[in-house]
């Protein structure tokens, strides 16, 4: 809270409807957002919905493929999700698991899909850009039960789940970002209020992924597959009606750093980029080991 001061609520700058697209092996997915919408969501690059009831659109997954430049974040609600790569992780991601992988200076992986005994498959991967002095750093894998994920209630009922960040006292598991990031899964029962505090200059967007949130800044209802871009400012304040609704929330310090991106590699030039493809068609991507 900013005492002393004029609070500057965030007043809504966008809202996107994610839209269909089919990544990996023919895995039918919704793109909140991604290339198109470079650089507006800095440091954030791409937010990709996969929830899906059917086990043919997703069941061929995403096999191995490399990254280099960027962290994935991955988050898993209903299903499984088995991960390998090639620094010798082998991991399975559950329900109200994360997956918090740095790409860095090159890694292989691969993300196979598998449906809870209704064949249903739930969750959401990020990309965070690092920073061009981090782009060459070293690969990392980092693991998060959903037991390890801490939860904030307040007052009103709100529910937040502290992934990456801080809310009043209580810190997410994940820390030692190379970014100043903030990850929560909210959710809001009926007829609730929440004022989550923001860094003025940070980018900050929120993803509908249950019922329907109100921004009391426009007055306005935003549905189930649905992002919210904000405007600057100290705090956004999200709330409901009649039913209950669930969010993901994003915030990150913008890096302010060029974008050279083709598929699963994002540099700071095309220079850098060519010299990417160029050591993954040779076999020296993998430079880390």
């Amino acid at each position: 809270m900013i005492w002393g001061c004029n609070i500057n609520t965030r007043k809504v700058k966008e809202i996107l409807k994610s839209k269909s697209a089919i990544e990996g092996a023919g895995v039918h997915l919704k793109r909140a957002f991604g290339f198109d919408e470079v650089p507006r969501f800095d440091p954030f690059l791409l937010l990709d919905d996969f929830r899906n009831d059917n086990s043919e659109f997703y069941i061929k997954g995403f096999p191995w493929h490399p990254h280099r430049g960027i962290e994935t974040v991955t988050y898993v609600l209903d299903g499984n999700v088995e991960h390998s790569d090639s620094i010798g992780n082998k991991d399975i991601i559950g329900s109200g698991d994360v997956q918090w992988m740095t790409a860095g200076s090159g890694i292989l992986h691969q993300e196979m899909p598998i449906g809870d005994r209704n064949g249903r498959l739930a969750g959401f991967q990020l990309w965070v850009n690092l920073p061009a002095s981090d782009k060459m750093t070293p690969p990392r894998y980092c693991d998060i039960k959903s037991n390890q994920i801490p939860s904030v209630i307040t007052t009103d009922g709100v529910n937040i789940r502290v992934i990456c960040g801080k809310v009043n006292d209580v810190i997410g598991p994940v820390q030692d970002r190379f970014s100043e990031i903030e990850l929560l899964d909210i959710t809001l029962p009926a007829e609730s209020k929440y004022i989550h505090q923001t860094e003025p200059d940070h980018t900050v967007f929120i993803y509908i992924i249950e019922g329907t949130t109100n921004l009391d800044s426009e007055n306005s209802e935003i549905p189930n597959g649905s992002l919210v871009l904000f405007d600057k400012g100290d705090q956004i304040i999200l709330s409901t009606k009649e039913k209950s609704s669930r969010l993901l929330y994003f915030s990150g310090k913008p890096l302010g750093e060029p974008i050279a991106w083709r598929g699963p590699i994002v540099m700071n030039t095309q220079e850098e980029l060519s010299t990417a493809f160029q050591e993954y068609r040779s076999g020296t991507f993998i430079n880390n080991q």
